[in-house]
C-alpha cells in the first residue's frame, strides 16, 4: 500500500516552486501526494489553475474565509494583552495572531488522511500537526527560511517574532522530518530549538528547464557593456540593488541593470529615482513578473546575475535563495554579497561566483570591470554552466528530500 504524503502551505500553488518540486519529486517516488495550498492572490489563480491541470498529484486549495482578517485581529489583541500580563501565550493564539491562513489550513488539513504532512512556513505548521495528531501521522517540516529570525526591528517585529518562535517551539520537536533551504538555517534550527539539524534540500531547479544549449558568449574584446540582472516576485527593499546602482555609476565598464518584479510598492520607482541622479538612468529598466518555469530561460538571456542579500536580518545573513541556483542553471555567474551564508558557499562555485561586500562600491565597481573581460566572461559562465548540471539542480538535489522522508519511515517502523 502507497503510503500518503500532505503537503501544506499558506501560499497559492504558483507562488512556492519548493511546493512543486517536493510534490514532484514524492509522487515520482511511489508516494500519494496531496498538497494543500492556499487561493489567496488573485493574480496567481490563473497561474494556479495551469499549474494544476498537469500535475500529477491531487490540489486542494483554501480559499479566505469571511470575517478571517477581523478574528486575526480580535486574537492578535489577546496575545498582546497576555504577553503584557506577563501570561503564557497558548501556541495556536500564537498561530492565529498572525494575519495568515492560519485557521483555514487547521480546519482543512485534518480532513486529509495522510501517513506524514509536511508544513511549509509557520503558518502551516499548527495545521500539520492537527492534522497528524488526529491521524496517528508524522510531522515534517521544509524550512525555506529562519522564520524566527526573519525580524527587521521595524515596529512590531519583536511580538511577531515571539509570536513565530511560540509556534515552532511547540511543533519542531516533534518533527519526524525536516529539511532547510541552507547550512546555516538549519544549523540555526538546530541551535534554538535543540532539535537534529535538518537535511539541506537547496533552491536548486530541474535539468529540464535549462537552456538545451548554452547561450554564445561575446568572445570579442570590447563587447559593449555587462549585462546584469536581479529578479524576485516582489521588488523591495534592503536587497543590495542601491549598491550595485551606484557601482554601477563607478565602473569604467557600461553596465546594465534589468529588474524583475512586482513594482506594487513603488521600490523599483526609488531605484529608477536613483539611477537617474546618478547618471545611469537609461542603464536601469523594470520587468514584469514572470512565471516561476520561466525564470531559468530568461536569466540565460545576461552577463550576470546579482543575489545581493543585506543583514537586515538573522535570516537574509544565513538563508540562500533560488536566484543563486537560477543563475547557475542559465550558465550565468553570479555576483553575490559577503553575507555569511554565501561566503560559506562561495568556495564551493570557484569561478562562477564573485564576492563583493556592498557597504564598498568602489570595490564592487572593480569586480565589474574584472567581468567586462572577454575571457573572464567566459571563463565565469562555462564555470556556472558546468555547475548547474553536474551539481546544483533538483535531478540531483532531490535524493536528500526522498531520503530524508524514508528515513523518518523508517524510524517510525522501528519504534524509533
Amino acid at each position: 500500500m502507497r503510503r500518503a504524503v500532505c503537503i501544506v502551505s499558506p501560499g497559492n500553488l504558483a507562488s512556492n516552486p519548493r511546493v512543486l518540486k517536493e510534490a514532484d519529486a514524492l509522487h515520482s517516488a511511489g508516494y500519494d501526494v496531496t498538497a494543500i495550498v492556499c487561493n489567496y492572490n488573485e493574480v496567481l489563480r490563473q497561474a494556479d489553475d495551469e499549474i494544476e491541470a498537469v500535475v500529477p498529484w491531487k490540489v486542494i486549495r483554501v480559499s479566505r474565509s469571511r470575517g478571517e482578517g477581523v478574528r486575526a485581529r480580535a486574537v492578535a489583541q489577546l496575545a498582546q494583552m497576555l504577553s503584557t500580563l506577563g501570561l503564557p501565550i497558548p501556541v495556536n493564539v500564537a498561530a492565529l495572531s498572525a494575519r495568515t491562513p492560519v485557521g483555514a489550513l487547521m480546519r482543512r488539513a485534518p480532513e486529509v488522511p495522510a501517513d506524514l504532512y509536511i508544513a511549509h512556513y509557520v503558518a502551516a505548521l499548527p495545521a500539520a500537526a492537527a492534522a497528524a495528531r488526529r491521524h496517528g501521522a508524522l510531522i515534517g517540516f521544509d524550512a525555506e527560511d529562519f522564520h524566527s529570525g526573519e525580524g527587521t526591528g521595524a515596529p512590531g517585529d519583536a511580538f511577531r517574532m515571539r509570536m513565530i518562535e511560540i509556534v515552532e517551539r511547540s511543533v519542531l520537536p516533534s518533527c519526524a522530518h525536516m529539511t532547510a533551504a541552507a547550512p546555516l538555517i538549519g544549523k540555526a534550527y538546530a541551535a534554538r530549538y535543540g532539535v537534529a539539524c535538518p537535511a539541506t534540500v537547496l533552491n536548486v531547479f530541474p535539468l529540464s528547464m535549462a537552456p538545451l544549449d548554452q547561450r554564445p558568449l561575446r568572445t570579442e574584446e570590447g563587447a559593449p557593456g555587462l549585462r546584469a540582472y536581479w529578479f524576485s516576485q516582489t521588488i523591495g527593499p534592503d536587497r543590495g540593488l542601491q549598491a550595485f546602482i551606484q557601482a554601477m555609476a563607478r565602473a569604467t565598464t557600461r553596465v546594465t541593470l534589468d529588474i524583475r518584479g512586482s513594482n506594487r510598492w513603488g521600490h523599483g520607482d526609488a531605484l529608477l529615482a536613483l539611477a537617474a541622479s546618478l547618471g545611469v538612468g537609461d542603464r536601469v529598466k523594470l520587468l514584469p513578473m514572470a512565471a516561476p518555469a520561466e525564470m531559468v530561460r530568461l536569466a540565460a538571456d545576461y552577463d550576470v546575475g546579482l543575489s545581493l542579500e543585506t543583514d537586515v536580518s538573522e535570516n537574509r545573513r544565513i538563508c540562500l535563495t533560488n536566484k543563486i541556483f537560477t543563475y547557475l542553471l542559465a550558465g550565468v555567474p553570479v555576483i553575490m554579497s559577503d553575507t555569511p551564508a554565501q561566503k560559506l558557499l562561495a568556495p564551493d562555485l570557484g569561478l562562477a561566483a564573485r564576492l563583493c561586500t556592498l557597504a564598498d562600491p568602489a570595490g564592487l565597481a572593480a569586480i565589474l570591470d574584472s567581468l567586462a573581460s572577454a575571457s573572464s566572461r567566459a571563463e565565469a559562465s562555462q564555470a556556472a554552466w558546468r555547475l548547474g548540471r553536474d551539481r546544483y539542480n533538483w535531478d540531483r538535489e532531490q535524493g536528500v528530500l526522498l531520503r530524508s522522508v524514508a528515513a523518518a519511515f523508517a524510524r517510525r517502523k522501528r519504534g524509533c
